[in-house]
Protein backbone atom coordinates (compact mmCIF):
# COMPACT_ATOMS: atom_id res chain seq x y z
CA UNK A 1 0.00 0.00 0.00
CA UNK A 2 1.28 3.44 -0.86
CA UNK A 3 1.41 6.44 1.45
CA UNK A 4 -1.39 8.93 1.03
CA UNK A 5 -2.53 12.20 2.54
CA UNK A 6 -6.25 12.98 2.77
CA UNK A 7 -7.51 16.48 3.47
CA UNK A 8 -10.94 18.08 3.56
CA UNK A 9 -11.88 21.65 2.73
CA UNK A 10 -15.22 22.84 4.08
CA UNK A 11 -16.01 19.21 4.93
CA UNK A 12 -15.22 16.93 7.82
CA UNK A 13 -13.56 13.79 6.51
CA UNK A 14 -15.42 10.94 8.16
CA UNK A 15 -14.04 7.45 8.75
CA UNK A 16 -16.40 6.16 6.05
CA UNK A 17 -14.99 8.66 3.53
CA UNK A 18 -11.43 7.80 4.56
CA UNK A 19 -12.10 4.07 4.14
CA UNK A 20 -13.76 4.64 0.76
CA UNK A 21 -10.83 6.70 -0.56
CA UNK A 22 -8.34 4.14 0.79
CA UNK A 23 -10.24 1.32 -0.94
CA UNK A 24 -10.19 3.20 -4.27
CA UNK A 25 -6.46 3.98 -3.96
CA UNK A 26 -5.66 0.38 -3.09
CA UNK A 27 -7.46 -0.79 -6.25
CA UNK A 28 -5.15 1.42 -8.33
CA UNK A 29 -2.14 -0.61 -7.17
CA UNK A 30 -3.04 -3.36 -9.64
CA UNK A 31 -2.28 -0.97 -12.52
CA UNK A 32 0.93 0.43 -11.17
CA UNK A 33 3.05 -0.63 -8.24
CA UNK A 34 5.08 2.47 -9.08
CA UNK A 35 2.88 4.88 -7.08
CA UNK A 36 5.13 6.45 -4.45
CA UNK A 37 2.49 8.53 -2.71
CA UNK A 38 -0.88 10.18 -3.20
CA UNK A 39 -2.61 13.37 -2.12
CA UNK A 40 -6.40 13.52 -1.99
CA UNK A 41 -8.39 16.68 -1.29
CA UNK A 42 -12.15 16.58 -0.79
CA UNK A 43 -13.86 19.98 -1.11
CA UNK A 44 -17.44 21.10 -0.66
CA UNK A 45 -18.19 24.44 -2.33
CA UNK A 46 -21.13 26.82 -2.47
CA UNK A 47 -21.91 26.97 -6.19
CA UNK A 48 -25.06 27.44 -8.27
CA UNK A 49 -24.62 24.16 -10.14
CA UNK A 50 -25.22 21.45 -7.52
CA UNK A 51 -23.47 18.94 -9.82
CA UNK A 52 -20.19 20.78 -9.13
CA UNK A 53 -20.72 21.14 -5.36
CA UNK A 54 -18.37 18.32 -4.33
CA UNK A 55 -14.87 18.29 -5.78
CA UNK A 56 -12.27 15.55 -5.48
CA UNK A 57 -8.66 16.28 -6.42
CA UNK A 58 -6.15 13.42 -6.49
CA UNK A 59 -2.45 13.61 -7.29
CA UNK A 60 -0.41 10.42 -7.61
CA UNK A 61 3.35 10.71 -7.63
CA UNK A 62 5.01 8.13 -9.87
CA UNK A 63 8.62 7.87 -11.03
CA UNK A 64 9.31 10.59 -13.59
CA UNK A 65 5.86 12.11 -13.39
CA UNK A 66 2.60 13.01 -11.75
CA UNK A 67 -0.85 11.63 -12.50
CA UNK A 68 -3.70 13.93 -11.54
CA UNK A 69 -7.48 13.90 -11.61
CA UNK A 70 -10.10 16.44 -10.58
CA UNK A 71 -13.77 15.52 -10.66
CA UNK A 72 -17.03 17.15 -9.53
CA UNK A 73 -20.41 15.71 -8.62
CA UNK A 74 -23.43 16.41 -6.44
CA UNK A 75 -22.48 13.36 -4.32
CA UNK A 76 -18.98 13.15 -2.79
CA UNK A 77 -18.77 9.35 -3.21
CA UNK A 78 -19.74 9.62 -6.89
CA UNK A 79 -17.03 12.26 -7.37
CA UNK A 80 -14.51 9.87 -5.76
CA UNK A 81 -15.65 7.11 -8.15
CA UNK A 82 -15.26 9.39 -11.19
CA UNK A 83 -11.76 10.49 -10.10
CA UNK A 84 -10.78 6.86 -9.53
CA UNK A 85 -11.93 5.93 -13.05
CA UNK A 86 -9.89 8.77 -14.58
CA UNK A 87 -6.80 7.76 -12.59
CA UNK A 88 -7.25 4.14 -13.64
CA UNK A 89 -7.23 5.09 -17.34
CA UNK A 90 -4.21 7.35 -16.88
CA UNK A 91 -2.31 4.68 -14.95
CA UNK A 92 -2.96 2.12 -17.72
CA UNK A 93 -1.50 4.55 -20.26
CA UNK A 94 1.44 5.37 -18.00
CA UNK A 95 2.17 1.70 -17.34
CA UNK A 96 2.07 0.95 -21.09
CA UNK A 97 4.56 3.72 -21.83
CA UNK A 98 6.75 2.66 -18.88
CA UNK A 99 6.86 -0.97 -19.99
CA UNK A 100 7.51 0.00 -23.60
CA UNK A 101 10.62 1.99 -22.62
CA UNK A 102 12.13 -0.68 -20.41
CA UNK A 103 14.95 -2.73 -21.89
CA UNK A 104 14.34 -5.89 -19.90
CA UNK A 105 11.71 -8.41 -21.02
CA UNK A 106 8.13 -7.68 -20.05
CA UNK A 107 6.98 -10.06 -17.29
CA UNK A 108 4.06 -12.37 -17.99
CA UNK A 109 0.73 -11.02 -16.69
CA UNK A 110 -0.82 -12.52 -13.59
CA UNK A 111 -3.15 -15.42 -14.36
CA UNK A 112 -6.69 -14.23 -14.84
CA UNK A 113 -5.80 -10.51 -14.80
CA UNK A 114 -5.61 -10.16 -18.59
CA UNK A 115 -8.93 -11.96 -18.95
CA UNK A 116 -10.51 -9.59 -16.40
CA UNK A 117 -9.14 -6.56 -18.27
CA UNK A 118 -10.50 -7.79 -21.61
CA UNK A 119 -13.86 -8.58 -20.05
CA UNK A 120 -13.97 -5.08 -18.56
CA UNK A 121 -13.13 -3.49 -21.92
CA UNK A 122 -9.69 -2.38 -20.77
CA UNK A 123 -7.74 -3.80 -23.69
CA UNK A 124 -7.33 -0.37 -25.35
CA UNK A 125 -4.07 0.33 -23.51
CA UNK A 126 -1.84 -0.21 -26.53
CA UNK A 127 -3.80 2.29 -28.63
CA UNK A 128 -2.56 5.38 -26.78
CA UNK A 129 0.28 7.10 -28.60
CA UNK A 130 0.76 10.79 -27.79
CA UNK A 131 1.77 12.81 -30.81
CA UNK A 132 2.88 16.44 -31.08
CA UNK A 133 0.80 17.80 -33.95
CA UNK A 134 1.80 21.45 -33.76
CA UNK A 135 4.88 23.36 -32.74
CA UNK A 136 4.94 27.07 -32.08
CA UNK A 137 7.77 29.54 -31.41
CA UNK A 138 7.38 33.02 -29.99
CA UNK A 139 9.39 35.83 -28.45
CA UNK A 140 9.22 36.00 -24.66
CA UNK A 141 9.22 39.66 -23.70
CA UNK A 142 9.67 40.55 -20.04
CA UNK A 143 6.35 41.56 -18.48
CA UNK A 144 4.41 41.49 -15.22
CA UNK A 145 1.95 38.71 -14.38
CA UNK A 146 -0.92 41.21 -14.77
CA UNK A 147 0.27 42.12 -18.28
CA UNK A 148 0.50 38.42 -19.13
CA UNK A 149 -3.11 37.92 -18.02
CA UNK A 150 -4.14 40.84 -20.25
CA UNK A 151 -2.27 39.27 -23.20
CA UNK A 152 -3.90 35.89 -22.51
CA UNK A 153 -7.35 37.52 -22.43
CA UNK A 154 -6.65 39.44 -25.65
CA UNK A 155 -5.64 36.22 -27.42
CA UNK A 156 -8.57 34.24 -26.00
CA UNK A 157 -6.29 31.53 -24.60
CA UNK A 158 -6.54 29.56 -21.35
CA UNK A 159 -2.83 30.00 -20.53
CA UNK A 160 0.07 32.25 -21.47
CA UNK A 161 3.83 31.67 -21.19
CA UNK A 162 5.94 34.75 -20.45
CA UNK A 163 9.22 35.97 -18.99
CA UNK A 164 8.59 37.51 -15.57
CA UNK A 165 10.23 40.93 -15.43
CA UNK A 166 10.79 40.81 -11.65
CA UNK A 167 12.32 37.32 -11.38
CA UNK A 168 13.68 37.01 -14.95
CA UNK A 169 12.27 33.45 -15.15
CA UNK A 170 9.82 31.71 -17.45
CA UNK A 171 6.31 31.74 -15.90
CA UNK A 172 2.81 30.65 -16.93
CA UNK A 173 -0.50 32.31 -16.14
CA UNK A 174 -3.68 30.26 -16.60
CA UNK A 175 -7.43 30.50 -16.20
CA UNK A 176 -8.80 28.44 -13.33
CA UNK A 177 -12.16 26.63 -13.34
CA UNK A 178 -13.52 29.15 -10.82
CA UNK A 179 -12.87 32.04 -13.25
CA UNK A 180 -9.82 33.36 -11.41
CA UNK A 181 -6.24 33.13 -12.64
CA UNK A 182 -3.23 31.12 -11.51
CA UNK A 183 0.50 31.72 -11.82
CA UNK A 184 3.11 28.96 -12.20
CA UNK A 185 6.67 29.89 -11.28
CA UNK A 186 9.80 27.71 -11.13
CA UNK A 187 11.20 27.12 -7.66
Amino acid sequence: MHIYKLAGRNVEVTDAMRDYVEDKLTRLDRYSDQITDARVTLTVREVRDSGRRNRVEVQLNVPNGIIRAEEHHADMYAAIDKASDVLERQLRKFKTRFLKHRTEPIPAPEPGLAEADVAAGLDDVSEFRPEIVRQKKFDMRPMSAEDAVAQMEALGHDFYVFKNMTSDTCNVVYRRHDGHFGLIEPS
